[in-house]
Formats: structure tokens, sequence, C-alpha cells
């Protein structure tokens, strides 16, 4: 990647983690754009070239952690597939990684305030486009592994959507809980139980 390149994803970075750290704090509805490009330090013109809403922002980084998952899977060494979707899967969501996106001292006010951005309604449509996207990401990576065709192969698009249900439940199982599971520990139960009854073929 280049550094012009780096450099938008940086900024693309720093507009959706400004949108979710702002929405956990004060709530969707009060907050705007404008908020969010001057938390990022950007302008709303520039807030405009990366994304179409504030909802948009917000499941960015959601939708991004999904196609560095695909991603992964095709550039990891040779492994069975299910170490290699593990591997994966988790290496998004380790604990050094959530302690470092974690905003607030208050770990009780930060769950709750996720709990409540979550539950919006004007993202879950958001939510539903970024992990269809996501899904055929990894469906296509899984193919590769696999040698078996996406167009024509059920296989590779079952695994994507147990992947990525894995994922969701496991991130909801995380914020319902009291206190809350580690979502790392929660996603290697849950990847570990989806393994067990989807062997490669």
């Amino acid at each position: 990647m280049g550094l012009r390149e780096q450099k938008k994803a940086e900024t693309r970075a720093a507009l959706s983690w400004a949108a979710v750290r702002l929405t956990v704090e004060r709530g969707f509805g009060n907050v705007k754009v404008e908020d969010i490009a001057e938390a990022a330090g950007v302008s709303p013109r520039t807030f405009n070239n990366y994304f179409s809403s504030k909802g948009e922002a917000i499941v960015a980084r959601h939708l991004d952690r999904g196609l560095r998952i695909a991603e992964a899977l095709r550039e990891g060494p040779e492994e069975p597939l299910w170490e290699a979707i593990t591997r994966s899967v988790l290496a998004q969501f380790a604990p050094d990684a959530e302690a470092a996106a974690h905003p607030l001292a208050d770990a009780d006010r930060w769950t709750a305030g996720v709990r409540m951005m979550v539950s919006e309604p004007a993202l879950q449509g958001e939510m539903l486009r970024a992990g269809a996207v996501a899904e055929a990401e990894i469906a296509a990576a899984v193919a590769d592994r696999t040698g078996t065709d996406p167009q024509q192969d059920l296989y590779p698009h079952l695994v994507a959507s147990a992947v990525v249900a894995a994922i969701n439940t496991a991130i909801a199982h995380h914020l319902r809980t009291d206190p809350p599971v580690a979502v790392s520990r929660l996603l290697a139960d849950a990847l570990s139980r989806v393994a067990a009854g989807l062997s490669t073929p």
C-alpha cells in the first residue's frame, strides 16, 4: 500500500472510529456528521468523500474486519481450513486490539452504550448490507482454499454464512453477559462447534 492509499485508509478508519465512539457516548440521534468530522480532525466534506451517512461510517469498522478476515484466509499459510478460519477470525478480535480500541475507563458505560448502538433500528440495514459484502468475500476466500466453485458449489457460501453467524452471535453474547465474556473466547468456542459439523469436502 502506497502512502496515499495508507493515508486514505487511516482517515477512513479515524472517521469510522469517531462515529462509533460518539454514538456510544451520546446516542445515535445526538450525533451529527459535523461532530464526527470534527472528532476525526477533518471537514464534513471529507467525511462525505468516504461515507454517505453516519450509519455507514459506524458499520465500516465491522465491514472492514470481515474483509480482513477474507484477506487473511487468502494470504495465510497452508493449513486445514477451519484452523485457517479460526486464526483469521481471532486475529481480528485479539484482546490487545480490543483493549486499544476501548476509549472509556468505565467499561460498564461503554458496554451499555454499545448495546444501545447495535439495537438502533437506523443501523440494522447498514449492518445487513455490510454483513452480506463480508460474507461474499469470505465465501470467495473459502472457495480458493478448498478448490470449490463459488458460482456452483454450496459449501463455500455455507461456511461463510456460518462464520459470519458465529461472529455475530459471539458479539451479541458478549454484550448480554454480565460481566461480559471476552469476544475472543466466545469466538473460539463458537468456531470449534461449527467446525465440528462442517468438515472440509
